[in-house]
């Protein structure tokens, strides 16, 4: 897997060397990424296989809302940034506790 990405990435996916995209099936939930929808946004897996991510993302920077979008692998990096708003969202999908 790629380094992680401090901050904004700024190249576009189509300029992206192939060496530094990381296969879309080495992600796992609630891993931060930086995904390319119309710009660089902040994001956090859902959910992975081998053609493809699933990510809650930041649709823009000037709202908290949220989206969920599915992108492959050229569109999606690491990020190491933090982003409150979406990194502790993850952590509970990550500790729920099971239905009983």
């Amino acid at each position: 897997m790629p380094n992680m990405t401090a901050s904004t990435p700024t190249v576009a996916p189509v300029h992206r060397d192939a060496a530094d995209v990381a296969p879309a099936e080495s992600y796992r939930p609630a891993d931060p990424v930086w995904v390319y929808r119309n710009g660089w946004r902040a994001g956090v897996i859902e959910a992975a296989s081998p053609r493809a991510v699933t990510v809650t993302y930041q649709p823009a920077t000037t709202h908290r809302g949220t989206g969920v979008d599915t992108f492959t692998a050229p569109y999606v990096t690491l990020r190491e940034d933090s982003f409150p708003d979406l990194d502790h969202r993850a952590l509970r999908l990550v500790r729920r506790n099971p239905l009983t």
